[in-house]
């Protein structure tokens, strides 16, 4: 039953998206449980080398994270987005209201079944009692198959990227907040343009054709998603990309960092994760421009050399002085000059 105002039927989604998620690669039972077993126990161990490589953390439980499938995965990440959006979209009652919810319901299920078979895991900060970190095991042994790679070497590096997402959100009080706020504001921008009325959607449409025309448009589909925007709406915009940016670069330059004392093949393993990010055939290609997710490898590399840049001036204690506040968080244009953000933050 769809409630009362939501614009998203999620229990649909969650039937459509489960129901959709391929099973992962067809192992022997005893390889799957060993798998699933490993990856439980190398996550709390993962976590206490990024406590020592970043200085964050110190005194909270290390915790073993949860090890699902993949329509274990699209379950849970329906959970966090309702979580995250509920009371943000306020959808006038209809007798269209359940049809329409049921579509986009189904739409987003669709969705969320095709990125399950791509996600190896994740850090959910919205989950009940604190957040939850999930490792996709079918994803993780097929990845590793794919890539050839040493297995535990493998599990523990993905580990190592998941359990810097969890610090991030565990050990910085404020930042799940921050995050949440921007997310919540950013929907709730796009709800005011849905009833800007035909001309504001007519006057963004001819903006959007004349930027194609004339080659001015930048940022791929994200540039054509800013021309929706009042300008207060682009700035929220910015502030969550700046932080999403660095969330996932310094996790990517963490996971390396650790070094080969803890994954001995981390050089193998980086090598062909980034050829296997880059590589697939036309058909992946497009999918990944209309998932987003080409911009999303472009914070991995984005958030990565800002971290690194900075780490190698002032040091990891310097770095973290991101964590002060929203205010010491780099803004979208010094995620691309990291010596702007040292000069503001550390004068």
């Amino acid at each position: 039953m769809v409630s009362t105002n939501s614009p998203v039927d999620w229990e649909r989604a969650s039937s459509v998206g489960s129901r959709l998620a391929r099973g992962g690669p067809v192992i022997p039972r005893a390889e799957a449980e060993a798998a699933v077993a490993e990856l439980r126990a190398v996550s709390p161990v993962a976590e206490q080398h990024v406590r020592e490589l970043t200085g964050l953390g110190e005194g909270l439980p290390l915790l073993e994270a949860e090890v699902v499938d993949r329509s274990g995965w699209v379950v849970s990440a329906i959970s966090g987005l309702r979580s995250l959006t509920d009371g943000v979209i306020n959808a006038q009652e209809s007798p269209l209201l359940p049809v329409l919810a049921g579509t986009s319901g189904a739409q987003a299920g669709a969705v969320l079944a095709l990125l399950s078979g791509r996600v190896l895991g994740q850090f959910d900060p919205f989950a009940p009692g604190g957040g939850k970190l999930l490792l996709v095991a079918p994803n993780v042994v097929a990845a590793e198959r794919a890539m050839d790679v040493d297995p535990s070497d493998f599990r523990m590096w993905v580990c190592l990227h998941e359990s810097t997402h969890r610090l991030q959100f565990t050990a910085v009080d404020w930042l799940a907040g921050y995050f949440s706020e921007q997310v919540r504001g950013l929907i709730g921008g796009l709800e005011e343009t849905a009833n800007a009325g035909p001309g504001r959607l007519l006057e963004v449409g001819r903006d959007a054709v004349g930027a194609l025309r004339s080659g001015t448009l930048q940022g791929g589909a994200i540039g054509l998603f800013e021309l929706l925007q009042t300008p207060e709406q682009r700035a929220v915009l910015h502030r969550l990309l700046a932080v999403s940016t660095l969330l996932e670069g310094h996790a990517d330059y963490v996971m390396d960092a650790v070094g080969p004392a803890v994954v001995p093949s981390v050089e193998r393993i980086r090598n062909r994760f980034t050829a296997r990010r880059s590589g697939g055939g036309l058909f992946d290609r497009v999918l990944r421009a209309v998932l987003g997710i080409d911009a999303k490898l472009r914070q991995y590399a984005e958030g990565a050399a800002f971290t690194r840049a900075v780490i190698e001036e002032v040091g990891m204690a310097g770095f973290n002085a991101v964590w002060t506040s929203p205010e010491t968080l780099p803004t979208r244009e010094e995620i691309a000059d990291p010596a702007a953000w040292r000069k503001r933050v550390h004068g």
